[in-house]
């Protein structure tokens, strides 16, 4: 789709969004009016000043994160916005891969909701995890299967459930650190993707023993080299570093 037609698409949803917004407070004016006699002219409704950017920025927000359940998602976003916590919005509209089979389980951009929503915790209570989880619409069947995977209690290290989603995504240990440096990286998007080597090392290290058929001094050997040259990049790993060696099916 062309710059100019995504353009115009959004102008329309927006209007169609503010046309049905304008029809429900129609409807409940009629519904509220106090007497048939009782008239209102367009003057004595008074909206809020702050509630044609509040939508807008929604209406935005939804295009962008495109909700299943668009109601629900509503629900947390608001929620969010009032309590001035990490709203459930993705930072881009993400178009699906030619071999996705469906667009409704997990994706890069969703996991890096999920990141800046819990990562501040470091530790997370798996009630909460599920509830962040639902906001966004995602299959329970996925946060199940991650749970098991790690073996996890009541409560949860994020990073390790951050570095399973990146193993859901990715189909081998490669490029699942790919999807985890991008998502935590703070170079702009298409950029060099760097994150600390404590970081990458730690949530490698950890793919590897889940995958449990790597040698643990395999592991040290792939990780010493990735040393060598973090070093040498203010302690960094670039995705240059290890996408050009040979990747192991996950």
């Amino acid at each position: 789709m062309s710059t100019r037609s995504f353009s115009f698409a959004f102008c329309i949803c927006e209007l169609l969004f503010y046309y049905s917004f304008f029809q429900v407070l129609v409807t409940e004016h009629k519904r509220t009016m106090p007497l048939p006699e009782t008239m209102f002219c367009a003057q004595q409704i008074k909206i809020p000043p702050e509630l044609p950017d509040i939508l807008k920025q929604f209406t935005k927000a939804a295009i962008r994160t495109q909700p299943h359940d668009v109601l629900q998602w509503a629900a947390a976003y608001f929620s969010a916005l009032s309590k001035g916590e990490p709203l459930p919005v993705k930072e881009r509209i993400e178009m699906p891969l030619a071999a996705e089979k469906t667009d409704a389980g997990l994706t890069p951009g969703l996991l890096k909701v999920l990141h800046k929503q819990l990562s501040p915790k470091g530790t997370v209570n798996v009630a909460e995890l599920k509830e962040k989880w639902k906001h966004l619409c995602l299959p329970e069947e996925q946060l199940k299967a991650i749970l098991q995977l790690g073996d996890f209690g009541e409560e949860v290290e994020w990073m390790k459930v951050l570095a399973l989603g990146c193993s859901m995504l990715g189909g081998s240990l490669l490029s699942s650190m790919k999807h985890a440096c991008e998502i935590l990286t703070r170079d702009p998007e298409g950029g060099a993707a760097r994150v600390p080597f404590e970081t990458f090392s730690f949530l490698y290290s950890y793919l590897a023993s889940i995958d449990g058929e790597i040698p643990e001094e395999k592991t040290e050997a792939f990780l010493h080299g990735i040393k060598e040259q973090a070093d040498q990049q203010t302690g960094m790993v670039l995705l240059r570093n290890f996408l050009t060696q040979p990747s192991r099916p996950f």
